[in-house]
Order: C-alpha cells, then structure tokens, then sequence
C-alpha cells in the first residue's frame, strides 16, 4: 500500500479538496451540501485563521482526505477544539482517516497544548464512530434531529476526546 503523507493544506490543493467534498459518500457523511464550486473550496482556503489547522492527506501526489482542527477563540474555551474531516469515496478503510486523526492529536496535544477535542458525527455512519473511539473519542450523548439529510432528519453523536 502507498505510503500516506500528511501536511498543511495549499491555496493548490482547492480542486482535489472540492473533488474530496463531491463525493455522494462525504455529502452523506458531513454537513456539506452537494455540488460545492472549486471556487468555494479556493476561498475556504484563503481564508486562513490561526486558530484553524486544515490538514491534507496525500497518496502518490493525490490529496485524497482533509482535516480541519478549530480551536475555540472563547478564552474560556481555548483548551477546545473542533474537528472536521472528509476521505474521499475512492480511499476510505484504507488508513487516511486515521492518519490525519493521529496527526491533528499530535498537533493538539504536543504543540496546541489543547485538552479536549469534539466533533459530531452521524448516529449511522459506524465506521467512523470506530475510527474515533479507536483514537480516544467517546460518545457523550445524542443530538436528535441534528442535521437534514437525503429528505430526512439525522441523529448525530457529540464526541469527544480528553487528554491526560
């Protein structure tokens, strides 16, 4: 199997990150609408804040897979952040989520000096719900109805992993 390279996202990377976000598994899978425009995906990219780390997953030269790790601006919730994340269709079950899980964890524990990470996730995507707990994470409840999806509404997990 290809070797995974994890870094920074680039102003470059815009059209494979819209590729990543067309996916009909990644619309299921995450709050993102169908249809996304390379020009949305360039624009989300220009809009760097230092409180916001994007991550890119690469195989063979091929970005297949973004993170994005959001540290809470509310002084009283800098130990906190927020993680999004999208594999493309073509690559899950093959490492990509759990690389750029294993580096957004290092990033906030050894560098950001961040003690809890949250994210939510769909009730019926499992395979993520594993890859999450596999890595820390634990249910903390249930958000009923939480997103619109397909016709219908969604339940979704609040997650969250606590260091030390």
């Amino acid at each position: 199997m290809a070797a995974i390279l994890i870094r920074a996202q680039e102003p470059g990377d815009a059209e494979a990150i819209a590729a990543i976000f067309a996916c009909p598994g990644v619309v299921a899978g995450t709050l993102q609408l169908p249809l996304r425009s390379v020009a949305a995906a360039r624009e989300r990219l220009a809009g760097a804040s230092p409180d916001v780390h994007r991550l890119a997953a690469e195989i063979d030269g091929r970005v297949v897979g973004a993170l994005g790790l959001h540290v809470q601006t509310n002084p009283r919730r800098r130990h906190c952040a927020a993680i999004g994340m999208a594999v493309h269709d073509g690559f899950q079950g093959r490492g990509v989520g759990s690389a750029l899980l294993v580096a957004a964890l290092d990033l906030a524990d050894d560098w950001l000096n961040l003690r809890r990470i949250e994210l939510e996730v769909y009730v019926d995507n499992t395979p993520a719900v594993r890859l999450y707990e596999r890595h820390g994470f634990a249910i903390e409840g249930t958000l009923r109805d939480y997103a619109f999806r397909g016709g219908g509404y969604v339940d979704a997990y609040a997650m969250a992993r606590l260091r030390g």
